[in-house]
């Protein structure tokens, strides 16, 4: 089950970085749901390789499939069977490094976990498997526009560069106006020079993706070990490069005193709520109404265009430079993603209270 995400909306994936296509299967799937091929496209586009000077430049169409589920545009209540065909795979630019483990990649976890492992392009362990997450999210966002709830996220923060605001002062219907993904405009521009910068030097940078979600109604989530919070990080941790989750104050909120951290109840439009959102709106692991606010941290990514120290599979010591096409920070790539998990988390835990 560990290629599989989800409780009653569930996703399997398959396929690695070279092999001859990415896909999955989900099931779960409300019927009766218009498919919007256009969107399902525009998500995965926001997610592909090659899209800006800020990303790898691996070209691919990124073109989903859908193979099964869906009958005269809507979903039938069957599985959705779909992929995404690879086209420009370049599996000789790792053949340097087929008996070699990267540093702070999968290669040697892999190894000693299976006995073998597909060095080409990191295989399964490759951010390109999250394509699948990519469809099932844009899936579930499908069903999440009927009942009023919208999610978004955006890059908060790139190195030392970060917003100074949180997201109620920027528009966040303004992200994809630029390569980066951040709303604060000037920001955005500082954050992808500095991006080229690194690039320039053969190295990489990590930073934070903000996530809100909206229109979530009261009583999702479960009161011991299926809280939504720890639902919602258990699925940002399993995105590639992902090293920290936290949401409402979060490790911040440490700093602060009960008296100013509390969230105090008030009646507006005749209608329990809350003044402030400290909670970053999961109070109890439940959903409280208020706006679900979360942030992600990501690593910088560990393929280096430089020299490293690292050992072969005989235990020699020696050293490698990586080859190929790499992107230099994950983050205007991983938006999309954190969206998808997010969708798809909200969702099931959606389904699941139904039930």
């Amino acid at each position: 089950m560990s290629n599989t995400f989800g409780k009653i909306f569930t996703l399997t994936s398959f396929g690695e970085s070279h092999g001859e296509a990415v896909g999955g299967v989900i099931d779960g799937m409300p019927a009766g749901i218009d498919v919007d091929m256009t969107f399902i496209q525009q998500e995965l586009d926001r997610r592909k390789p090659g899209q800006s000077a800020l990303t790898t430049s691996r070209k691919e169409k990124d073109e989903v499939e859908l193979l099964s589920g869906v009958f005269e545009g809507k979903t039938t209540g069957a599985p959705i069977g779909f992929i995404v065909r690879n086209t420009n795979q370049h599996s000789h630019d790792y053949d340097n490094m087929r008996d070699l483990f990267r540093p702070s990649h999968a290669d040697y976890t892999y190894y000693e976990k299976y006995g073998i492992r597909d060095h080409r392009g990191g295989g399964r362990s490759s951010a390109r498997i999250t394509i699948a997450r990519v469809v099932g999210g844009a899936l579930a966002k499908l069903v999440l526009r009927q009942i009023g709830i919208d999610i978004k996220a955006y890059t908060s923060q790139v190195g030392d560069i970060k917003l100074e605001n949180d997201y109620l002062h920027y528009d966040l219907d303004t992200i994809e106006q630029n390569d980066v993904r951040c709303p604060d405009k000037e920001k955005a521009a500082e954050m992808e020079q500095f991006i080229k910068e690194v690039k320039s030097e053969g190295d990489t940078i990590g930073g934070v993706i903000t996530g809100v979600i909206k229109g979530c109604p009261v009583g999702l989530g479960e009161p011991e070990f299926g809280k939504l919070h720890a639902q919602l990080g258990a699925a940002m941790l399993s995105i590639n490069a992902a090293k920290g989750f936290e949401y409402g104050d979060g490790f911040a909120g440490v700093t602060m005193r009960g008296s100013e951290q509390n969230d105090a109840f008030t009646i507006e439009n005749g209608k329990i709520t809350t003044k402030t959102n400290h909670s970053g709106g999961i109070q109890g692991g439940i959903s409280n109404g208020q706006d679900i606010v979360f942030r992600v941290a990501f690593k910088p990514v560990a393929t280096l265009l430089k020299d490293q120290q690292t050992v072969d599979r005989e235990g020699n010591m020696t050293t490698f430079k990586a080859q190929g096409r790499h992107d230099p920070c994950v983050l205007p790539r991983a938006v999309p993603i954190v969206e998808a998990m997010a969708a798809m988390t909200i969702l099931d835990m959606y389904l699941l209270r139904k039930h």
